[in-house]
């Protein structure tokens, strides 16, 4: 099989062009090829699929080989992937597990991609949950850096109340208007370099206990996103878009 390696922000993703439907991956199978070691190395795997009246079907599955929600990253890079083979050019509109996307394809390299509409954020004493598209735990600190993030987004991860499928967590620092974020992902079970899902519920965590327009620059280890959204609410958002770069990194063969 041929497969695309694409990373956004230095989450990477194994990809493959499934319009045929031939191809059928079983967990141990997606967890071998996601594999740092022994297979082609991902933080999540995904099959580009027909669905009538998109231009295309996401399905994505994390590393450790369940399926599951959505990805704000591997969308940028599943429009990126569209766009390659034809199916799309400055507008893409395609289907995922939680629901339907457009994106744009900027002249600047970037794409923005729309987002779910948030509602129901839950502010605690001291984090924020709120849904993305994927569950997330959003907790402010005051020095990102000095974060044991596997350790500490483990046990939150794990809590009882979050059982059984767990919630990602996001350790944000803000700095003048700007957010840095480290995350922990479920499904990886590990620091990712970055999470799409995930700076855009520190964005909107941020903003929390406000209403209108914003516009918020994130620093993640990986690179530079941006999100942008409307709240009429405190807590709800709406008109949610990410936007980063999404590249291609090799394509290659594999036998399964």
């Amino acid at each position: 099989m041929t497969f695309f390696k694409y990373h956004g922000t230095g989450n990477d993703f194994i990809l493959f062009d499934n319009r045929d439907a031939i191809l059928r991956l079983s967990q141990e199978q997606i967890a071998h090829l996601c594999n740092r070691h022994m297979g082609i190395g991902a933080d999540g795997l995904m099959l580009l699929q027909n669905e009538p009246g998109y231009d295309f079907r996401m399905v994505y599955y994390n590393s450790d080989g369940n399926e599951s929600t959505m990805c704000g990253n591997g969308g940028r890079c599943m429009v990126a992937f569209a766009k390659s083979l034809g199916l799309t050019d400055s507008m893409a509109s395609f289907i995922a597990i939680d629901g339907p996307h457009t994106a744009t394809l900027n002249s600047n390299g970037n794409i923005s991609l729309q987002m779910q509409n948030v509602s129901d954020i839950t502010i605690h004493k001291y984090h924020t949950i709120l849904n993305t598209g994927s569950p997330h735990y959003v907790k402010f600190v005051s020095n990102v850096k000095a974060v044991d993030v596997v350790q500490e987004g483990r046990k939150i991860r794990n809590q009882p109340e979050f059982h059984p499928a767990g919630i990602n967590v996001n350790f944000v620092q803000l700095n003048n208007g700007k957010l840095a974020v480290r995350t922990y992902e479920r499904g990886v079970e590990d620091e990712t370099l970055s999470c799409g899902t995930g700076v855009t519920a520190a964005a909107i965590a941020a903003t929390a206990l406000f209403e209108g327009q914003f516009e918020t620059n994130i620093e993640t280890p990986g690179g530079k996103l941006s999100v942008t959204f409307h709240k009429d609410t405190p807590n709800t958002a709406k008109e949610v878009v990410l936007t980063g770069p999404a590249q291609f990194v090799f394509k290659g063969e594999i036998e399964i």
